[in-house]
């Protein structure tokens, strides 16, 4: 038996309300309107991110290849390995970073790999000799003195990647 309540004796029953069994369409598309405007919001972001990332990793890779052609000059320089005259004791090319040199009677590595230019996506570096003016985009090649990006792009602090 149950009362105007919608309670039957003896067991508890609540009454059934017909409106509130799901999700209204225009609840949806409010929801997914929201969504999209956070996702909207975030691809910004991302790509800033991104970006980022890329130019420490350029950072990082240029550093580590200047310390080994310092490292492999420093050796030069206190006779351990045997250079050309015209090359001021820089390495030949960044290959001979990687092969290594003698020096007496162990071999000596500077670099593990050539690393990837995360601008361009391979490891075609620009290369600088000694004799090459600071600006110059053709390389003499006498010999390695800096490296540099191939990328023509644009850094987020406004210089172009070739002149880090």
């Amino acid at each position: 038996m149950a009362d105007e309540s919608g309670i039957r004796t003896g067991r508890l029953r609540l009454p059934l309300r017909t409106g509130e069994m799901g999700v209204t369409l225009t609840e949806l598309i409010i929801v997914v309107t929201i969504l999209a405007i956070l996702a909207t919001a975030a691809i910004p972001a991302v790509r800033f991110e991104v970006k980022r990332s890329k130019e420490r990793e350029l950072r990082a890779d240029l550093w580590e290849m200047r310390r080994a052609i310092d490292m492999y000059k420093d050796v030069a320089d206190l006779g351990g390995i045997q250079t050309k005259a015209d090359s001021n004791n820089y390495p030949p090319d960044l290959q001979t970073l990687v092969n290594g040199v003698d020096v007496k009677s162990k071999k000596m590595r500077f670099l593990r790999e050539i690393p990837v230019d995360p601008m361009t996506g391979n490891t075609d570096w620009g290369l600088r000799s000694n004799q090459d003016a600071p600006d110059s985009d053709s390389f003499g090649g006498q010999d390695v003195y800096d490296v540099y990006s191939k990328s023509d792009g644009t850094g987020l602090d406004g210089t172009k990647y070739k002149t880090w």
